[in-house]
């Protein structure tokens, strides 16, 4: 059949597109390459680091929610006489990404991010545009108060992600209004982080554990410390960490590295021993088969979680393994708490099929009722 879409002029494909919800339109992009094309409009420009923020900020001014395709969506921009650019898109649901690679001038970065960050040009920006998602990626001079400055003049902002920032060293967030998400991934040089707010849902930091200092109480939702990196400082102490411990303790959703547990959360809550997980449905542990400890571990915390439905149990040989303990060892015993609601076992990153079969018996020890479906690396069932 003769496809008419395709005889149609750019102008009409937009303007039909501008009626479909956000997701819905930006599926169209998948029908063939001419719908596709639309979308991957870029508008580029070149100048100087004085032109840039009136460049994004008309950029940004331009842009209509309900008819995306009437200007492009990326900007490229060149600096003059520089080997480096500025990426910048609009996505769906007002997310905005900003993206500085690596190369060029570091000091001419630099100048840019203040700059740009801080320039009065982009208040004209219409409030029809409202910044709800930040994505800083690989700004290599990424300061605590460049973020802190961001983050306060974006009032309607829901999420922040920050990403490959390597001199990013430390970082101060605060939104006591709408932030609810804040994702931090790759940032190695990331030694602090200070957060004053209270409506954090969810967390996800991946790289070396900084120390991190919550001023407001919030309960997080899900929780990702992913830190098989190990510390970032030598002198970490387990109650460096006691105030993140109370932020997730009510967590339907967690990540965690065996030696997290062992060395930070088990020296504080074991005196006490009534400090239990009530709410964790889902736990994502990261594990090192080959540590001192690491089945005692994981059983351990297992016992503070009763609710649990759903296991992932990722082997990474690789992951930092904390300094021995016996505390773990000798005290585990108070608790003889039993999975009554465990559905699913998962193992990844194993090697060795008698190491999961070992690690899965020990778990189905502390399994009441009908035992766990156990899916195995090889993506084989274990019954």
């Amino acid at each position: 059949m003769e496809d008419l879409f395709s005889n149609l002029p750019d102008e009409v494909l937009s303007c039909i597109v501008s009626f479909l919800p956000n997701e819905s339109a930006l599926e169209t992009s998948l029908i063939s390459t001419r719908w596709r094309d639309l979308w991957n409009q870029v508008l580029v420009r070149h100048g100087t680091t004085q032109d840039i923020t009136g460049v994004v900020a008309g950029f940004l001014s331009r842009f209509e929610e309900l008819d995306p395709l009437k200007h492009p969506r990326k900007l490229q921009f060149h600096f003059a006489d520089q080997d480096t650019a500025l990426f910048a898109s609009i996505a769906t649901n007002s997310k905005l990404l900003l993206d500085f690679p690596g190369g060029g001038n570091k000091d001419l970065k630099k100048q840019y991010e203040l700059k740009f960050m801080f320039n009065k040009d982009l208040n004209t920006v219409p409030p029809t545009f409202l910044v709800k998602t930040l994505y800083l990626k690989s700004v290599s001079h990424l300061t605590s108060e460049l973020v802190s400055s961001i983050v306060s003049n974006l009032e309607h902002l829901e999420k922040l992600m920050i990403v490959e920032c390597t001199g990013l060293q430390s970082l101060f967030i605060e939104s006591e209004s709408k932030l609810h998400k804040l994702t931090i991934l790759d940032c190695p040089q990331l030694k602090s982080l200070h957060l004053r707010t209270s409506k954090l849902k969810r967390f996800r930091l991946h790289g070396p554990l900084p120390k991190i200092w919550p001023e407001s109480h919030f309960n997080l939702s899900h929780a990702m410390l992913d830190f098989r990196l190990g510390p970032s400082c030598a002198d970490f102490k387990a109650q460096d960490f006691n105030q993140t411990l109370l932020t997730i303790k009510n967590c339907e959703a967690l990540t965690l590295c065996e030696w997290t547990f062992q060395a930070l959360i088990w020296p504080s809550i074991s005196p006490s021993g009534n400090f239990i997980f009530y709410k964790i449905r889902e736990l994502w542990w990261i594990h090192n088969h080959r540590g001192e400890n690491s089945m005692e571990a994981l059983v351990s915390f297992l016992k503070l979680c009763p609710a649990l439905e759903q296991l992932f149990v990722t082997n990474d040989s690789t992951s930092y393994s904390a300094p021995r303990s016996n505390s773990c060892l000798t005290q585990a015993t108070k608790y003889s708490t039993k999975l009554e609601h465990l559905k699913r076992i998962k193992f990844m990153g194993f090697t060795n099929r008698v190491d999961e079969i070992s690690v899965a018996k020990r778990l189905i020890e502390l399994v009441r009722g009908e035992p766990p479906k156990i899916e195995t690396c090889l993506n084989a069932v274990l019954v």
